[in-house]
């Protein structure tokens, strides 16, 4: 039977039946998030306070302390040059070695996991998401942009990411490549991230200020608009062959899946979600109260469904 067709009321009573039955699962995706989420910042706190310890001892000339390979995570430029250096010269570079595994691991996860790192284990994407739900209790409704000007400030993080690979990959040569991962900066690059927070000058502070605050009135402003990072993974989830699918028949058009969703997706009018801002948190899913209306689906012919 065509869902679309059939009566409004039994259409309704449908769906009731559905919620009712349905009602466990919707959750469900939310709440494993949520544990992934504490987890990653929880052993991200840890690498934090275990390198600031290990530069602590290493600057009053003591022994003692670990210098945790996961700090590297938060260095994807030298990342991006090393993985210039090792495709141009076939050398792994030592230098930071944690930095591209990471990097790779990561653009890997893009590709075959669509944009989950942003939505899962990232600790900006994380407290962006608080900090989007502080701004719904202040203000009871998602604030979003207008359209004319959504579109070309989420542009930004595009250009952003485009200039860096072309940098990279195009316009610097084996020598200039060599060059930085042998410069005194980029062996302590780690050191100089960690300066900028324990060291921050009144201007970063200030910076950092008003992120958060425009954060809070215009939820997910930094990923939105212009991390980089985010937009290259959002490039790289173009290949995933993982898609979120809405089966027309079983939808009930109640709306929950666009109205959830961070990224402002017209889930609720497409039938299968491939747009690069999509960040596979499965809020969309979750919130669904129709079995099968939204699934998660391998697009080889397998099923995965959640």
């Amino acid at each position: 039977m065509n869902f679309r067709k059939s009566d409004p009321s039994e259409r309704l009573a449908r769906a009731k039946r559905k919620a009712l039955v349905f009602r466990s699962r919707q959750r469900h995706p939310l709440r494993v998030r949520q544990a992934v989420q504490f987890v990653a910042l929880a052993v991200i706190v840890m690498i934090g306070v275990q390198f600031a310890d290990w530069v602590s001892r290493l600057e009053r000339l003591e022994a003692g302390g670990v210098r945790p390979p996961g700090v590297e995570g938060f260095l994807p430029i030298s990342a991006m040059i090393s993985l210039k250096h090792w495709f141009a010269s076939g050398e792994f570079s030592m230098i930071h070695p944690a930095g591209l595994v990471l990097f790779g691991l990561i653009c890997l996860s893009a590709v075959l996991l669509k944009k989950a790192f942003c939505s899962w284990f990232c600790p900006v994407g994380t407290l962006s998401e608080y900090v989007a739900r502080a701004s719904y209790r202040i203000f009871r409704r998602r604030i979003k942009l207008p359209v004319w000007l959504d579109r070309p400030l989420r542009s930004i993080k595009y250009l952003l990411a485009g200039y860096f690979v072309y940098a990279v990959f195009i316009q610097m040569d084996p020598r200039d490549i060599s060059l930085f991962l042998e410069s005194p900066y980029n062996k302590v690059a780690d050191i100089m991230m960690l300066r900028f927070f324990t060291h921050m000058s009144t201007l970063t502070a200030q910076v950092l200020v008003g992120l958060v605050v425009l954060s809070f009135v215009i939820p997910y402003f930094w990923c939105r608009y212009l991390c980089p990072y985010g937009a290259l993974l959002g490039v790289l989830s173009m290949l995933s062959p993982l898609k979120i699918v809405r089966r027309i028949p079983d939808c009930t058009d109640c709306g929950r899946c666009a109205a959830v969703c961070p990224a402002y997706l017209d889930v609720d009018r497409k039938t299968r979600v491939d747009d690069p801002e999509c960040t596979g948190c499965l809020e969309c899913v979750a919130q669904c109260p129709a079995p099968e209306a939204l699934e998660v689906r391998l697009t080889v012919g397998w099923r995965w469904a959640f």
